[in-house]
This record gives structure tokens, sequence and C-alpha cells, in this order.
């Protein structure tokens, strides 16, 4: 695990999520990390820090784990740190430590201000592992209307019948999944992301981290990250594949520690310390010295450079991607294919003529998949691969449902793909699901040719929705037109004002709400005199300019070694006790 930095700046914060607090102080920036409830696995790394109210003398203060002296539980050195820069409190710190035995565990501090305590559970796995290799398939923001509007675009309903299900939809066991994080109900992909990579929940934006009040977004405690820990305990190779930038939330899950997810150039550098071997996505600029065209750093470390150095394969495109793997694969391999997040399936695919100017030749996320699994199963002792569908989340915030859903069938092709890879090693687990849900449903078609101008008038629900007229001639999965003229009425419950059209846009992501004068999010005017359209209103704050996350329970499906532990309800960091226990890490 990656060894700290003590931060020499702190802010006077309430620490978000306050699960247990001194008795004399009713609002509380006093914490123990990890917090109360947490549930974690034996023998996986985690930093130990307890932050109290005002400033104290270390020999006030009794820290105690079970009735005992922590020490005789944690081992490590401590660090106290008698008054934490602008805070008016002391704090304790011990890093890197780990807890070998399972069971229940009570931590207790006492101070001259009160008593506060967190209690702990803590899990083994067993000895032997179940699976060879663990396959995550993330789409992220991937909620039950995606899944239903991909259903009905790919696969077709007849008489009230599927036709057939989608790749994601065929596999022997479910979940419902809920994600909220420590500090809120409604969290984002940086903290629900890193709880399926650590069994530890977190706070919004944070990476492999408990948020805790210092300012320093790299010196909170850290929790180990599955990629960790298969480098420390076995000789696994590990893959982070993407189609958004690598360095954004869900695919820096994987190796990250910061509190803020937008440090994207360090991320860079957390992943040169694990050193994944397959890394697939966007997010190049981040790789680039500082000076070099589209460069997004600050300094002059030339990453790219770095892991070619250290025998990566690099490549840039597409032909690059499948050339390096035709015949014998590299073993190891970086393709970073956008200098930000990459294209989606509709643009790069052309619909109706529009093509994508810069970096037109991007791989599909079948291409890296299957690249992917080429250079990882070459390692004799197994992989763990995480791949992330991260457009279907980029798309659902600016109310893009139609390009939304034409990434999420192409996420549903990569299942296909994970699937007969399962077939042919079935000592591989496969999980399938999102990092948080976005608020879309299906309500009916909109028929363009119902008489009027008013198209809110030409939604049609109950017995007058019908069906919608999507054709699939050439038998890809993929409708031919995403925009016929009977198509699926799709919208979003939680918005900023906007023009409600009810058509899709081949030309351009759509957009729903700018800023005025006031500072203010008001619906984009491009948008006013498409005819038969109307303005709608807002449920969300002025300040938000897009659609956002939902608490709405994700949908995680399974098979393979392990996988009937995915049942019922669960919390989202029970994803990484089910991948553990396949591997067998917690011993």
């Amino acid at each position: 695990m990656q060894k700290f930095i003590l931060s020499t700046a702190s802010a006077a914060l309430a620490a978000v999520g306050v699960l247990s607090a001194l008795a004399a102080a009713p609002v509380s920036a006093a914490q123990i990390y990890p917090v109360d409830q947490a549930r974690f696995m034996t023998n996986a790394k985690f930093d130990f820090k307890i932050e109290l109210d005002k400033k104290a003398d270390r020999k006030n203060v009794v820290v105690e784990i079970n009735g005992a002296d922590y020490k005789k539980v944690l081992k490590g050195s401590e660090i106290w740190v008698p008054e934490e820069i602008d805070s008016e409190g002391s704090a304790l710190i011990m890093r890197d430590v780990e807890i070998k035995k399972p069971g229940k565990y009570t931590v207790v501090v006492k101070s001259p201000e009160g008593e506060m305590r967190a209690d702990w559970d803590l899990y083994s796995t067993p000895k032997k592992a179940a699976a060879k290799n663990v396959i995550i398939l993330l789409a992220d923001g991937l909620s039950v209307g995606h899944r239903t509007a991909a259903r009905i675009l790919s696969k077709g309903v007849k008489n009230g019948m599927y036709q057939a299900p989608l790749a994601m939809d065929n596999m022997p066991h479910m979940a419902l999944l809920g994600t909220s994080s420590v500090d809120t109900i409604a969290a984002d992909s940086a903290n629900t992301a890193s709880a399926y990579m650590t069994g530890h929940k977190s706070s919004v934006n944070a990476l492999g981290v408990y948020a805790d009040r210092t300012k320093a977004s790299q010196d909170d405690p850290r929790q180990e990250t599955i990629a960790e820990l298969l480098r420390r305990k076995t000789g696994k190779a590990i893959g982070v594949v993407s189609d958004a930038e690598i360095e954004d939330a869900t695919p820096a899950s994987v190796v990250a520690h910061t509190r803020r997810r937008s440090d994207k150039a360090d991320i860079v550098g957390m992943f040169y310390e694990v050193r994944p071997e397959v890394i697939l996505g966007g997010g190049s600029a981040y790789f680039l010295p500082q000076g070099t065209p589209g460069s997004k750093r600050k300094d002059s470390t030339n990453y790219l450079e770095l892991f070619q150095k250290d025998g990566y394969k690099f490549v840039s495109d597409r032909t690059e991607l499948l050339a390096a793997v035709d015949g014998k694969a590299p073993q190891k391999l970086l393709g970073l294919f956008h200098t930000g997040n990459m294209d989606g399936w509709i643009d790069r695919h052309q619909w109706k003529g529009n093509t994508v100017k810069k970096f037109p030749n991007q791989p599909d996320l079948t291409d890296a998949f299957d690249a992917a699994v080429k250079v990882l199963g070459q390692n004799k002792e197994g992989f763990f691969l995480m791949l992330e569908a991260g457009l279907v989340d980029k798309f659902s915030h600016p109310l893009d449902w139609t390009r939304s859903v034409g990434d999420t069938i192409a996420f549903d092709k990569v299942v296909e793909r994970a699937q007969k890879y399962v077939d042919e090693h079935p000592d591989t687990l496969l999980i399938v699901t999102g990092d948080h849900t976005h608020s879309i449903s299906v309500a009916g078609t909109v028929d363009d040719n119902k008489p009027g101008k008013d198209m809110r008038e030409k939604v049609g629900v109950y017995a007058d929705a019908g069906y919608p007229n999507y054709v699939d001639a050439d038998k890809d999965g993929f409708p031919d037109d995403f925009a016929p003229s009977k198509r699926l009425a799709v919208f979003f419950g939680a918005h900023p004002d906007y023009y409600e059209t009810y058509r899709a846009y081949p030309d351009k992501t759509f957009n729903p709400a700018v800023k005025n004068e006031k500072g203010e999010y008001v619906a984009d005017e491009t948008y006013k005199s498409v005819e038969g359209g109307h303005f709608v209103e807002g449920n969300l704050p002025r300040n938000e300019s897009q659609g956002v996350h939902t608490v709405d329970d994700l949908v995680v499906t399974a098979r393979g070694p392990k996988s009937e532990e995915i049942k019922g309800f669960m919390n989202s960091t029970e994803i990484f006790r089910v991948m553990a226990e396949a591997l067998a890490l917690g011993h």
C-alpha cells in the first residue's frame, strides 16, 4: 500500500457523515476512521485515525479496541498531531495497519471532552480461491430505465414479449444494490466505485479514502484497493478499461487514493505505482508532460514515456489495438484513444452521416474487452479486469437518452463477449452492474404521424402507446435509425430547466441548460424554436446545469464461482466481499 504524507493544512470543518460524537459536543468534527458500522476484510490494510474536537494532551486520551489498548490490535507507528493546522482539534493517526482475526470490534476513545465509539465487523475469506479470474463490468449510471430502453431498441417486443433478453439479463444470480455513501444518500461515481474496489464506504468525490477534515486531498485515511491487494498477495494480472478518461472516477477507483477525484494528473501517477498490465481508455492529456500539445499536466513528467520504458506496448487507435493482439499479445498494454472522454457509439458509427472528426478511429468497448482478456489471459495465475462503459452516464447528465441508450446497447455487447469468455473459462467470476443510477424512465412512445404540431399530444401512453417502429435490418443489435417516426418517449425525473422537444439530435449531444447573467442555469434557448416543443421547469436547484444521479437501487447480475452470493438486497461494499472471497484475499 502506498505511503502517506501528513498534511500541514487542515480545515475547521465538521466531518461529513459523523456517526458518533463526543458527549460534550452535540455538533462535532470528532470522528473515528474507519467509521462506525464499517464492515471490512481481515488482512486488508487501512489507516486508523481519530479526530478530536479540541486540542488535547496525548496522555489524557485513551484508545481501546475491545477493552484493550488499541496497539494490541493494530500494529504500527502512531502519529500524534497536537493541533491540526486550521483546526482546533488534535488527531491520532496510524498508517498501513491490518487486523488478522475476523469478528466484532468496538473502538472506544476517551478524552476530557467525553467518549466516542465505533463498531466494526471484520470478515475473513476462504483460504482456497474459488475463481481464477474476476471480471467486473460497470456501466456508469446504469438504471432500470436504461436496460428497458436498450432491450426494446436492441431486441424488440412483439405481443408483449421481448424477442430476446439482453446479455446482462441472461445471468443466473441477481440482486439490488444500495449506493449511499458516508456523507449522503445521493452519491457520485467516485465513492460508489470505490466501495466495490475497497469494501469501504466513502464520501462524494473520494477514492480509496475516508474524507477527513483536512484540506489536503491526498492525506486522508486510506483503504487498500483490490489492485493493491492483488499486487501484495498474488501474482495475478490486473486490467482497467474505460471509454471515459482513464483517470475518471470509476477506472481510478481501482488504484487511487484521494478525496478529490479531479486530481487526475496525480491519479496517473497512482496508476504507475500499481501498473496494471492493461490500461485502455481516454485521457491521454494527463499522461503528457507540460508543454506538449493537449497536455493537462502542470509538471514535466512524461508518463507515456515511463510506461513504455517499463515494457508497455502503446497503441493510440483501433487499428493499432487490433494489430497489437493479432497473434502473440504483449505482456503489458497501454491504449489511450482520446485526450479526454472517448466519443459515444452513435457518434462514432456515423448516425445520419455524422462523423467524429478528432480521433476518428477509436475502438469499440468490445475491441477493448477482447484485447484486454487476450493480454491478461496469458498470466497463469489469473487476472482481475474492471471495464467501465462511462458514457452511459456522460450522456444521461445532459438528458440525451438516445446516446445514453446507444452506449447501453454497446455495453451489453461487451457483456455478451464476457459471457462467452466465462463459457470457455468457467473458473471466472463475472459481475455486471453500474455504480449509481439516473432518473430515466420509459413512459410510452412518441408518434410523429399523429395530427397537429404539439409534440406533447403525440405522446402515447397505456393502450395509445402501441409499439415503436425501430428497425434493425442488419441484425447487429443496434437500430438502423435511432429516431424513427414512432420512437420511445423517455423522460428524466431530476433535471434543470430545459426545452422538451421529444426528438433525438444526430448532430450533437443535447444541452439542457446554460448559465445566465445571475449565474443561474436556465433552459438553453437553442431549442426554444423547435416546432412542437415546450419549456419544462426544472425541479433541481438553479445551480445545477444537468440531470443528477439518483438514489434508486442498482441491479447487479452475476455468474461463475461465488456468484450465488449475489442475492436479495446488498450494500455496495458487499461486491468487494464477493470478489475477495472468490479470490481468497482475506487470509
